[in-house]
């Protein structure tokens, strides 16, 4: 054995195992992805994320599922590196963010939103954390959000509030929230 094989095999010990089960295919580029493909997708990874988020109790991530989804499925959209996301929403957040609309409003304190995200790097689909923003009333350096998340194994995701809220400023129109793009958007009455 090579010196450089031997290297590369004490590494591959070290290195976190990934198995077929935590992976779901994805055919060619996740940009050239159609409809049909991201609901394949996300049908292959729906149920590995409600497990892994839900894994260690979290409070959110355990229930987030029986909210309110807010889009027809998972798309790419915003800055959270490229992933494709499906956001949920509370109770006291689904009437006002329904609305997806932008100018002077709050949303109400409590308003909990929950996104799902999933990764694509070489051919494969793996559960990303579950960000989540929670109206607060205590926090105006950030327009009283507070962000948290869930990691893929349940436990807390650690996160920089000035980082989250520093990509969030310029949704300032809709209280600092990003919405689903326009083609995949639910409204409250459906």
């Amino acid at each position: 054995m090579t010196r450089i094989s031997l290297i590369a095999a004490a590494l591959a010990l070290f290195a976190a195992p990934v198995f077929a089960e935590d992976v779901c295919p994805v055919e060619g580029d996740r940009w050239d992805l159609d409809e049909a493909g991201v609901d394949a997708l996300y049908a292959c990874m729906k149920d590995r994320l409600a497990e892994g988020y839900g894994r260690e109790g979290h409070p959110i991530g355990s229930v987030y599922r029986d909210w309110n989804e807010t889009a027809t499925r998972a798309a790419v959209t915003g800055p959270h590196s490229e992933r494709f996301l499906l956001t949920f929403v509370n109770d006291i957040a689904a009437e006002q963010y329904l609305k997806f609309e932008e100018g002077d409003f709050e949303m109400p304190v409590g308003s909990i939103l929950a996104k799902e995200s999933i990764g694509v790097r070489n051919g494969e689909g793996r559960v990303g954390p579950l960000l989540i923003m929670t109206k607060v009333d205590d926090r105006p350096e950030t327009d009283n959000w507070l962000y948290t998340g869930v990691q893929p194994n349940g436990k807390e995701l650690k996160v920089s509030q000035s980082f989250c809220h520093d990509c969030h400023s310029p949704y300032e129109a809709s209280d600092s929230m990003g919405y689903p793009g326009f083609d995949v958007r639910l409204t409250a009455a459906e």
